[in-house]
């Protein structure tokens, strides 16, 4: 069957993100035979109708890296309780022209930090709304939300937090045969 590829999307901007913090946990756990690799949203432009039909080198990169992968990963803070615009923003680009979305039938798994307690609870709801519409099956349990993050990471962004650790663990392995069971059919 192969190695399988998960797209890890960091749906966030900021440098010391927690969201890319916990993606990078996630590539050290790994079920055997998945590999990991991370894409940041930085340099795509705001979406524009007008230019989806000769999209810029951001775009066309960004859907490559969607299409090549077998799966897409995405860490989601929660801003003003839902996803952040400039993952929203990259998700829409992705997903034009009409008819050759990138993501269609890209199994799918949505985790998020953040320093609350509900860690992305509504944003991650959001995003799976989102996904309903991308036509992406998408991992139901387990939900990683992970909140209070600074009581689970270190200020150099390692994970610590054993039952997290574990919850990431489950999630990525129910990706891993979401990808399997969508290859059989």
């Amino acid at each position: 069957m192969g190695e399988i590829k998960i797209l890890g999307i960091v749906g966030s901007l900021r440098k010391n993100s927690y969201n890319r913090f916990a993606l990078k946990a996630a590539h050290e756990l790994l079920p055997e035979g998945a590999m990991l690799g991370l894409v940041e949203l930085h340099g795509i432009p705001i979406y524009d109708q007008g230019t989806e039909l000769t999209p810029p080198p951001a775009v066309v990169e960004f859907r490559r890296r969607i299409l090549s992968a077998d799966a897409i990963l995405f860490a989601t803070p929660e801003y003003n309780y839902s996803v952040p615009g400039c993952l929203k923003n990259a998700i829409d680009w992705a997903s034009r022209p009409y008819g050759e979305s990138a993501w269609a039938g890209k199994p799918a798994a949505v985790m998020g930090v953040s320093i609350g307690s509900l860690g992305t609870a509504r944003a991650q709801y959001h995003l799976r709304q989102i996904l309903v519409a991308l036509n992406m099956p998408t991992v139901n349990q387990p939900e990683v939300m992970i909140g209070n993050a600074e009581r689970r990471f270190t200020e150099d962004g390692k994970l610590t937090d054993e039952p997290t650790r574990k919850q990431l663990q489950k999630l990525l392995l129910a990706l891993t045969v979401l990808v399997k069971s969508s290859r059989a059919d």
